[in-house]
């Protein structure tokens, strides 16, 4: 099982959506949002809003959310995690033009790390 004590800061990160149903606006439509996290602080690094009719962001972006987490980091980690469960063609796409390591893993695995960070994004917009 997974662990946050396991990974050092920037040694790995998660890759997750945040919303499990669409969020609503009136003039945009709705979208999902996907998310960054440090698998060791548990800090969220960014995210990034998408359609909610795509299955997943396209990889142009995903590239501009991690281009922003980059800037900020100054570093890319050596693995990203992502939930067995979720459609990531084009953030693997991504990710390994970077020559970061993919890791698909179940999504129980990643509760620990990303559950609070749900939970609160649920309050404010779910």
């Amino acid at each position: 099982m997974l662990h946050p004590q396991q990974f050092e800061v920037n040694e790995a990160w998660i890759a997750f959506r945040f919303n499990d149903a669409p969020i609503r606006t009136e003039a945009d439509g709705d979208f999902n949002c996907m998310a960054l996290m440090d698998a060791a602080s548990c800090f969220i690094l960014g995210a990034e809003f998408f359609s909610a009719t795509a299955i997943e962001p396209t990889q142009q972006e995903f590239r501009r959310l991690i281009e922003t987490v980059r800037s900020h980091k100054q570093q890319l980690p050596s693995t990203l995690f992502i939930a067995l469960e979720a459609e990531a063609e084009e953030i693997i796409r991504e990710v390994s033009e970077h020559g970061i390591e993919v890791v698909r893993v179940p999504e129980a695995e990643l509760e620990i790390f990303v559950g609070e960070a749900r939970e609160g994004f649920a309050d404010r917009f779910g």
